[in-house]
């Protein structure tokens, strides 16, 4: 009989301090909320690509009216979500944990753009990545738009959308680890 594997958790939750998170978290809220305020759009990230593929794609479902309509700031909104990490990353953590020693003790590793690379092979990268595209069109959205959004507007389906993301993705790192799958 298979002896079963006891469940793998952490040492600590927040390995990299709480702060980053915590900050992190209210900027993507008040972002999201301010976009759903002012347009009256859900800001879930796979809509803002689909909307950008409507420049370089002809596929009737890339160039919907709503799309190619809204592409413009979609691509800007979309463009800030990455010039913002980066920023995050390359300027403003290591600054701000350079001139303030206490708040670099509160950032943690945060504070260090090298905490921002990875082993992982570009193959398992890139099968991840459409893996999650795949799960994106079946869950008909993003981690953001039903677990930032639809949660936050009280969405039955997003509550069942995030609970089996949620899922899948514990039993997934659950399973990686206890096989010994390294980067």
């Amino acid at each position: 009989m298979l002896e079963a594997t006891p469940l793998l958790l952490p040492a600590e939750p927040f390995p990299r301090g709480m702060l980053a998170y915590l900050l992190g978290g209210l900027l993507v809220g008040a972002g999201t909320a301010a976009i759903y305020l002012s347009t009256g759009i859900i800001a879930g990230a796979s809509t803002f690509l689909e909307s950008t593929l409507s420049y370089v794609s002809d596929v009737d479902r890339f160039n919907r009216f709503k799309y190619v309509q809204s592409r413009g700031w979609r691509l800007v909104f979309t463009a800030g979500i990455v010039s913002g990490a980066v920023l995050w990353a390359f300027a403003l953590a290591p600054v701000l944990a350079t001139a303030t020693p206490s708040l670099s003790s509160a950032l943690g590793p945060a504070a260090d753009p090298g905490v921002w690379t990875t082993d992982v092979q570009w193959w398992r990268l890139l099968g991840g990545g459409i893996l999650v595209g795949i799960g994106t069109r079946l869950g008909k959205g993003c981690t953001s738009g039903h677990g930032v959004c639809g949660v936050g507007s009280l969405s039955n389906t997003s509550f069942v959308n995030v609970a089996t993301f949620v899922a899948f993705a514990i039993g997934t790192a659950q399973l990686v680890q206890a096989v010994g799958v390294a980067p």
